[in-house]
């Protein structure tokens, strides 16, 4: 079995109980945490090595190595095999930096997206437009419905049933 297929079996097991559960996060997410606050101290090198070598890198388990990687994979200039994924391959951390803030946005996580380090990396105002854009890319805006007898939005000056709205 592949690692990510294990570690989706341990971190999205609805048969454990919400405490275990809660338990296992919690401290997933403060290893997370620690590994971005690494990376970010120097966001443009490439880090490099098998799964096992980051894993000892960052002083972390096989597992919490393989969740770090299925949840940072969107964010890289060049995706892991992470599906495949074993001990022993070759993985790279090389990360698109908008991309990875806009995506702990989109995640929700503000543990990660107000991590100290991104002021080294942006400006208040580069984090604010990039906060504004990931959270307006997905807000739906509906066009306004035009009534027949509502002026033609062709601007020609008609309404709008005896213009465009015509069948």
């Amino acid at each position: 079995m592949a690692l990510l297929d294990t570690w989706r079996d341990v971190a999205y097991n609805e048969k454990l109980d919400r405490d275990s559960l809660q338990k296992l996060w919690s401290v997933y997410f403060s290893k997370e945490t620690a590994i971005y606050e690494e990376l970010l101290k120097n966001p443009d090198e490439v880090v490099k090595g098998t799964v096992k070598e980051l894993a000892e890198k960052f002083d972390v388990d096989i597992m919490t190595m393989t969740g770090f990687l299925d949840g940072i994979n969107d964010s890289l200039k060049e995706p892991n095999p992470i599906e495949t994924m074993e001990e022993d391959t070759e993985v790279q951390l090389g990360f698109d930096k908008e991309l990875l803030y806009k995506n702990m946005v989109a995640a929700e996580a503000d543990w990660l997206y107000n991590l100290d380090a991104w002021k080294e990396i942006f400006t208040e105002e580069q984090m604010k437009a990039l906060y504004k854009e990931q959270k307006s890319s997905t807000t739906i805006v509906k066009e306004a419905k035009v009534y027949p007898n509502d002026p033609c939005p062709c601007g020609s000056g008609k309404k709008y049933k005896k213009c465009c709205g015509r069948n």
